[in-house]
């Protein structure tokens, strides 16, 4: 199974947000996307996921264009989960998870239904909330039901925006433990969204590094984090260490010392 990006360009008017957007995905990768706010991230998965409609280019599944897809299939197809929770859901976690598998119900979950739901819930540690109403919880809870509703579908392809935002950082591993796991036993592909350049190395198989709305690098972690491209990219000096491996990236700060200076100018600025 592959999931194929072929020259993307989405935009509004004569404005492109996106353009030439071409990279593949394979069974059993994850690929995350990085770059600053408003390189393009959110709205490659949307454009993956059909929510935005294209000014050119494909994205094929298996060599099928995703465009001629029916909602039920392409809800078979791609699980997405976004960055923020619906305003105001009225059900417990348990009927939140079993959204999931609306795709294959006809007029009533069956048994299969309910103890998929009953084990992922267990995989993503909700058993104690199971029953709780999902308004009440926590930002980073709701957060981890939604990417089980994912789960829930037995997708081809996950899409995961900003999907550990709201976790801290036991949450944030265990998510992205979780979905490393998921890639390898059912041989997922994964298209994530994450802004913690240090998780993204950890977690993923390859980097694709926006900026613009273009891709600027394409290829393994090591390849692709490092102090240069981060420089150009994010405008920060970072010392990248483990570069041959897993990398890690740690500031060298001169963002926080123009900040002291400003602060500094503005102090003597007010005080007259």
């Amino acid at each position: 199974m592959k999931l194929e990006l072929a020259g993307i360009q989405f935009g509004y008017g004569n404005s492109d947000l996106l353009r030439d957007i071409s990279f593949e995905v394979a069974e059993g990768e994850v690929l995350s996307l990085v770059g600053p706010n408003g390189a393009g991230k959110t709205t490659i998965l949307k454009c993956i996921n059909k929510i935005l409609k294209m000014k050119k280019g494909r994205v094929l599944l298996e060599g099928r264009n995703v465009a001629a897809m029916k909602p039920r299939e392409m809800a078979r197809s791609f699980g997405y989960v976004p960055q923020s929770s619906p305003a105001s859901f009225p059900l417990t976690v348990f009927d939140m998870v079993l959204l999931g598998r609306k795709p294959y119900i006809g007029w009533k979950a069956g048994r299969r239904d309910r103890e998929i739901v009953l084990g992922i819930i267990k995989l993503m540690g909700l058993d104690e909330m199971a029953f709780r109403n999902f308004n009440e919880l926590s930002g980073g809870e709701q957060q981890r039901v939604l990417i089980a509703r994912a789960f829930a579908q037995e997708p081809q392809v996950l899409l995961l925006d900003e999907p550990i935002s709201n976790l801290d950082m036991r949450y944030q591993f265990e998510i992205l433990d979780t979905v490393a796991v998921m890639v390898r036993e059912r041989g997922l592909a994964v298209v994530m969204a994450i802004h913690d350049l240090n998780l993204a190395a950890r977690f993923s198989d390859r980097i694709v590094m926006l900026k613009n709305g273009r891709i600027f690098a394409d290829g393994k972690c090591h390849e692709v984090i490092d102090a240069d491209n981060i420089r150009k990219v994010y405008g920060i000096e970072v010392t990248v260490y483990g570069d041959s491996g897993m990398p890690q990236i740690v500031p060298i700060g001169t963002i926080a010392k123009k900040k002291l200076s400003g602060v500094k100018y503005y102090e003597e600025a007010t005080r007259g």
